[in-house]
This record gives C-alpha cells, structure tokens and sequence, in this order.
C-alpha cells in the first residue's frame, strides 16, 4: 500500500507542479505516505461499512484496529488521533 500511496502522492505533487503552483507553498498540506496509507485503510473500513461515515468513537475504534493490524503504522495512527481530537476517553464514553 506503500508503493501506491507513493505514487498517489507523486501524481498529486506533478499535477500541482503542471498547474504552476509553488511546491513551498502545498508540500506541507500533503499527507506523508504513511498518513495516505492509512487515510486509505480508514476509507476501506467506511465502504466495508455501508460507506457510513463513523463517529466519533467508531472513528477511534476504526484507527485503533489499523495501528494493531499495521504495526509499521501505529505511530502515524496515534499522531493523527491526537490531531483530529479522537481521544480514548471519548470513545470509551459511548
């Protein structure tokens, strides 16, 4: 998923580069390969769903379960729990 991320990424990066805008002006807005990776395996969980959006608890749960199946991954995962707000203690709420 790595590989395809990466290409993703390029692709996005060259059209933005072919529309003429400045690479210091978006590259910080782009996602890292691994964030990509697991925006994607989110969105895999949301279309096994029903393509139901999750809440808030859900979301975490969704997350959780990636950084436990994705080892390499579990450090991104609880970066960007902590930058969405998705907190263990709202998802236990529930």
């Amino acid at each position: 998923m790595r590989a395809e991320a990466r290409e993703e990424l390029d692709t996005v990066v060259h059209e933005r580069l072919l529309a003429g805008e400045d690479p210091w002006a978006f590259m910080e807005e782009l996602p890292s390969v691994d964030e990509l990776v697991v925006y994607l395996l989110r969105a895999e969980a949301i279309d096994a769903n029903g393509g139901q959006r999750a809440s808030s608890a859900r979301e975490y749960r969704v997350l959780r379960q990636i950084a436990l199946q994705h080892p390499d991954l579990t450090k991104t995962v609880w970066r960007m729990l902590g930058e969405h707000g998705w907190q263990p203690e709202r998802a236990q709420r529930r």
